[in-house]
């Protein structure tokens, strides 16, 4: 009978002791995942100011005029051409504007 005990006993020791480790590995690994996110938080964060510093309008205009030669055009240089569309066949017309450069 004390055998019996003595098994009970140590077993349930035993199933106490193996649920405080798996608590304290759990833990852990919750804490590792926390810093994981941090981590990501920032180069996430990082990764915004790059985006936003080269769709910058400023610098594309600079990478435009310094890169691919490109400049404002000049007065006179761009000619608007306003289309009125005629009575179509089909329903689905494209209307805008049509932009003729001459370059120089």
């Amino acid at each position: 009978m004390k055998a019996v005990a003595f098994a009970a006993v140590t077993s349930l020791v035993l199933l106490f002791v193996w649920e405080r480790v798996d608590i304290v590995r759990i833990g852990y690994h919750i804490e590792r995942l926390k810093a994981q996110k941090v981590l990501l938080e920032r180069e996430r964060d990082e990764l915004r100011v790059k985006i936003s510093g080269l769709t910058a309008p400023e610098r594309i205009a600079r990478l435009a005029s310094d890169k691919l030669g490109m400049m404002q055009p000049e007065k006179g240089q761009v000619v608007v051409i306003n289309i009125e569309p005629e009575a179509p066949a089909n329903p689905v017309v494209a209307e805008g504007e049509v932009r003729i450069e001459r370059y120089a």
